[in-house]
């Protein structure tokens, strides 16, 4: 089997939060989520960039181990995003989407990609998602991630593709979305009968949730002192969930529960600073030591 693969975006972000402002940074779906998972695993990544994305980022995701093989380099500009928080950081409030070569992207998998341990479908298109499947050989596991644009005017195509993955992690916002109803648990079980053995839901700053047919099972987020940038939380997420499950092969109901809180610590470093500055300059032992810290914080002893 192959490496884990991931199908997204890359792009320049413009981000401004009560606690500073960046301009043309790195970010992107697929490059948090590779960049996350490149702490765990080997990574391919497919997507595209115009001709004037800088050849630093490009060096640092080499850095990373990242195979570049299916980064599609077009003549035009690269996607970019611009997006401001209020001091809640729960929401981004997007100022302005350029699509620009993102617009006409066609996923291509490259021969060396078509075999792939386990897979991420970013939030793209679902009737590129579909495609995607088409493309490879059925891993041992498929994620996906979706928003309210793609639930609401793609949903049937959504669906289409749920019936073939594993797991869709999405936000509570695209849950309820989704299923039509405020209960996250009905929306849950509504969701797993169409398709997904799991569903993640991210919470932001009150955690995650993960359902299954069987069981629920609930991590907090990591209590920080320092937030700077939310952009790419989700993503990175997403990249520790399936870094971690690459890594070990093990699909068990105990690996899956520590796959949800290594990607938790992930997203927990991802917001100390913007972009990917504080994924940069992780150490696997800072990982290490705060999912131990994960751990101490949800113990409890059994009733004797």
């Amino acid at each position: 089997m192959g490496n884990l693969l991931v199908v997204g975006s890359v792009a320049l972000d413009t981000v401004k939060t009560p606690f500073g402002e960046v301009s043309e940074v790195l970010g992107g779906s697929a490059t948090y989520f590779a960049t996350a998972a490149s702490y765990f695993t080997s990574v391919d990544l497919i997507a595209v960039v115009g001709g004037d994305f800088p050849d630093q980022h490009l060096k640092f995701l080499k850095s990373r181990g990242i195979d570049l093989t299916g980064l599609e380099r077009r003549a035009g500009e690269t996607f970019r995003w611009k997006g401001e928080y209020s001091h809640q950081l729960n929401e981004a409030h997007t100022l302005d989407t350029r699509l620009n070569v993102f617009e006409t992207f066609r996923p291509k998998i490259p021969d060396q990609y078509r075999s792939p341990s386990m897979l991420f479908l970013g939030n793209i298109d679902p009737e590129l998602q579909l495609d995607v499947l088409r493309q490879v050989r059925r891993p041992i596991l498929v994620a996906c991630d979706t928003m309210n644009f793609w639930i609401e005017r793609k949903r049937e195509a959504l669906w289409r593709v749920l019936e073939q993955v594993d797991v869709l992690i999405i936000n509570d916002g695209e849950a309820r979305a989704l299923g039509g109803h405020p209960n996250l648990t009905r929306v849950a079980r509504e969701t797993l009968a169409r398709g997904p053995k799991y569903l993640v839901i991210k919470r932001g700053e009150y955690g995650v949730l993960l359902f299954n047919h069987k069981q629920t099972f609930a991590a907090p987020a990591f209590p920080l002192e320092q937030v700077q940038d939310p952009t790419g939380a989700g993503d990175t997420f997403a990249g520790g969930f399936m870094g971690y499950l690459a890594a070990t092969s093990n699909l068990s109901e105990a690996s899956i529960r520590q796959a949800v809180v290594f990607g938790s610590v992930m997203a927990s470093f991802t917001v100390e600073a913007f972009s990917l500055d504080r994924l940069r300059a992780l150490d696997y032992k800072e990982i290490e030591a705060r999912f131990r810290e994960f751990k101490r914080l949800t113990h409890v002893e059994d009733l004797v």
